[in-house]
């Protein structure tokens, strides 16, 4: 009930300082533009970089909201919004100009809750991955704009099916009880994947983003891993397969937040289908191989789900400011559930903190592990759990902790330096032992197919 009432009374904080924006499509140079400007408003909480460029060769520009912009405090977790990756569903792009300028806004006007937010979480915000689609789009217009106009890159190519098959080997190692989590990336990748695709890819591997969204159109739910389904003789979308995740109730969750704070996504009848509660697995509403979604999940430590948030992908200006009002309380409520589960410090007896120190959580088959400073961010729902901490070279440490609904439980670990008595030196004989046990697979590449997300 609190729970409810709290996101009632934030509703009421963004209404009250609800400003007049501009609602209009963003050709590639006025989104730059737009960018900037917020930037300008509001320079000592914004920073804008570019992760790399697009085919064509336009920036894939980020703007960071934080009271250290371009700075990493330790504690506090990174988030991610990612929009128009379809260049032809650009509702998502639109939205993320319009909440970059209403952060600002609300920051400018002393909005506590806001306030709070951009102090206590970096966000990062990319309105476009997928630039050189969003203008093939554009040219034809929100009237006459085809289906699938301006969906792929300029190499004509699907970014949501061009990451790296993570899936499959996953499901192949499961079967010889191999990890779901931080699976190494293949040796050629770098050759298989575009160059947004390739920048997405660094960018995730450069900052340990903790929660994520990425947002699409053609449909309104919010869909959370896995995409891919393990059975893939099912492939049609009259025959699907629950796939979820070893942290499926929080997904379900994460995606309820988004869908009950939207206007209308939690009545669950949108554009001709039904979806209980606004939410899906995406492999239960039909399987996609190669996307970024579950990507994040199984290389990274980001959970992310993905919004589908109109029934028309390029829906028209006029249209712009009601989807702004239903999805502007959802956007900064789904930012908010990044401070939830249990987060801290791993450092070794002389509080040096211990990069890349493996935290894992009894029952939940899914590890994720800390960032350069040695903190770590577990994302979990209310509950008791058992947690244990290893690193190489050091003692592992196992703590009880409880995690409430309001904010996330502080739980530091200090591991003691594992002393190995060295085993005596065998002499040399004909034969050597070969210490790398991990053997490489070649696994089937998926079959592609077209579908909406």
């Amino acid at each position: 009930m609190a729970r409810w009432l709290r996101s009632l009374v934030g509703a009421l904080l963004l209404l009250e300082g609800a400003a007049a924006l501009s609602f209009l499509h963003h050709r590639y140079e006025e989104m730059v533009q737009a960018l900037f400007r917020v930037q300008s408003q509001c320079p000592y909480v914004t920073r804008i970089y570019s992760i790399g460029r697009s085919v064509e060769g336009r920036h894939l520009y980020v703007l960071e909201f934080s009271d250290y912009p371009g700075v990493h405090e330790p504690l506090e977790p990174e988030f991610k919004y990612v929009g128009n990756m379809h260049g032809n569903e650009v509702l998502g792009r639109e939205l993320l100009l319009q909440l970059s300028e209403f952060l600002c806004e609300e920051y400018r006007r002393g909005n506590e809750r806001i306030t709070h937010l951009i102090h206590d979480t970096r966000i990062h915000i990319m309105p476009s991955m997928n630039p050189d689609g969003y203008e093939v789009a554009a040219k034809q217009g929100p009237d006459s704009n085809g289906y699938l106009t301006g969906r792929n890159n300029a190499n004509g190519v699907d970014l949501n099916r061009n990451f790296p098959d993570l899936n499959t080997f996953m499901y192949y190692s499961g079967e010889i009880n191999g990890p779901n989590h931080h699976i190494p990336l293949p040796d050629n990748w770098k050759s298989q994947v575009e160059p947004e695709t390739l920048a997405v890819i660094q960018w995730i591997s450069s900052y340990n983003f903790v929660l994520s969204a990425n947002l699409h159109g053609g449909a309104v739910v919010a869909n959370y891993p896995y995409d891919k389904s393990q059975d893939q003789r099912f492939r049609s979308h009259r025959r699907t397969v629950n796939t979820p995740t070893p942290d499926d109730k929080l997904f379900q969750k994460l995606a309820k937040t988004y869908s009950y704070a939207h206007s209308w996504m939690h009545r669950g009848w949108n554009c001709g289908d039904y979806f209980a509660d606004g939410i899906t697995n995406g492999a239960s509403w039909y399987s996609l191989s190669k996307g970024m979604q579950d990507f994040n999940y199984l290389y990274t430590n980001c959970f992310e789900i993905t919004l589908e948030l109109s029934c028309n992908k390029f829906p028209p200006e006029e249209d712009l400011e009601r989807q702004w009002m239903a999805n502007r309380e959802a956007l900064v409520a789904f930012i908010e559930e990044v401070h939830q589960g249990i987060k801290g410090m791993v450092s070794d007896e002389n509080n040096n903190g211990i990069a890349g120190a493996v935290i894992s959580v009894q029952g939940i088959s899914h590890d994720i592990t800390s960032g350069d400073m040695g903190d770590y961010f577990r994302l979990l729902l209310p509950g008791t759990y058992t947690v244990t901490a290893s690193a190489e070279g050091y003692q592992p440490q196992t703590v009880t902790t409880t995690v409430g609904p309001a904010a996330p439980s502080l739980v530091h670990f200090q591991l003691k330096q594992d002393v190995v008595r060295k085993a005596p030196e065998r002499k040399a004989s004909g034969t050597r032992t070969n210490n790398k046990a991990l053997q490489k697979k070649v696994v089937p590449r998926a079959t592609r197919r077209g579908t909406q997300r």
